[in-house]
């Protein structure tokens, strides 16, 4: 993902960010910029462990890229509502 430049970053990190979030249900408490960084911070994430299991992250193409910025930032959704303890699970209106 390094060849997308930070332009790319913040696109497919915001964009895989927003999905994880929509999937991890956290959208209410989230906005653009927490997504933007999510979903980099995911790649960052997913692209470590990936290359933990021997998995070549640097030319997987833009789909590899973005599939993995997902996974990642579910994974990081996924362990922060774990730690937190869920406390902004439940929304009544």
């Amino acid at each position: 993902m390094l060849g997308l430049g930070i332009i790319g970053w913040i696109i497919i990190g915001g964009l895989a960010g927003w999905i994880a979030s929509k999937i991890m249900h956290t959208d209410e408490q989230q906005g653009i910029l927490l997504n933007i960084v999510v979903g980099v911070v995911g790649g960052l994430l997913g692209g470590f462990l990936l290359s933990l299991l021997g998995v070549d992250v640097a030319g997987g193409g833009l789909i590899f890229s973005f599939l993995t910025c997902l996974l990642g930032a579910a994974l990081l959704l996924f362990v922060v509502k774990a730690v937190t303890g869920r406390r902004h699970a439940h929304h009544y209106r």
